[in-house]
């Protein structure tokens, strides 16, 4: 078999699947596991999967730069905004992370809410300039440009000073086995030290992030309370969130009013 036919069976298998194992695939194809590992990495290189010990998991279409990222399910991130800003109550003091569909959360917030966002997104805090009564904090560092938000040591040194309701975590990646994960490694830190220092964490994730994986471990689900999906999810990519205990808000589409 060629090098392009097997690479063409691994991905074949990955989207079948959803992973590949190297050792089951060294015997399907009757190669070496370090030809599949080979295979691997370059496959990775081209951004087509993620690699993970023993195999690969499929990745994530988040991992692209900001501006390509708004134009990712935008209907369904606007839904996920909407079904997230109806879980901030009054008087909460809550996390919302950088990202687009972050954004889209702050922007359903309703105008005349009490309460504080502690953000490290220099854009979400500017989306809510016109909200009166949601007190605003930044919180500082570095400006990683991939995702518009402070990263370093002067962020994780704010957070821990502030002990959060809720957290709304935006991810590149949720996989029932690896976790949540990201494509940068100080954003990963920011993110679990923002988990660690709220009560709770909602994560927000459209359906192209679901069981995938990206390099940069940030918690595993055993830490989260809850992810709001997009209503229409198909229901086996749903299953194994339930079966761990997860709760499962639902993002549903604005309906159109059919009067002529």
């Amino acid at each position: 078999m060629l090098t392009s036919q097997r690479k063409q069976y691994l991905m074949d298998a990955l989207r079948r699947d959803g992973r590949i194992v190297a050792t089951t695939m060294s015997a399907a194809l009757n190669v070496s596991e370090d030809t599949i590992r080979r295979d691997l990495r370059e496959l990775a290189k081209e951004g087509l999967l993620q690699r993970v010990h023993g195999g690969a998991l499929p990745a994530s279409p988040a991992l692209a730069d900001f501006a390509t990222r708004h134009g990712i399910a935008p209907a369904d991130k606007a839904a996920i905004g909407r079904a997230a800003a109806a879980l901030v109550q009054p008087g909460q003091v809550v996390f919302v992370d950088g990202g687009t569909t972050c954004a889209q959360l702050v922007r359903a917030l309703p105008r005349h809410l009490r309460a504080t966002v502690v953000t490290h997104s220099p854009s979400i805090a500017m989306a809510l300039m016109d909200h009166p009564d949601i007190e605003v904090i930044m919180l500082g560092g570095r400006l990683f440009r991939h995702s518009a938000v402070g990263v370093g040591a002067a962020t994780l040194e704010a957070i821990a000073q502030i002990r959060a309701d809720t957290y709304f975590m935006g991810v590149t990646s949720v996989h029932p086995d690896s976790g949540l994960s990201t494509g940068d490694y100080e954003e990963a830190c920011i993110k679990r030290a923002l988990c660690h220092a709220a009560a709770e964490t909602i994560v927000l994730a459209s359906s192209e992030k679901l069981a995938t994986a990206s390099p940069y471990r940030i918690v595993g689900l055993s830490e989260i309370s809850g992810i709001v999906v997009p209503a229409g999810t198909d229901e086996a990519l749903l299953r194994p969130y339930r079966e761990l205990g997860i709760a499962l808000h639902t993002a549903k589409p604005v309906q159109k009013d059919a009067t002529p």
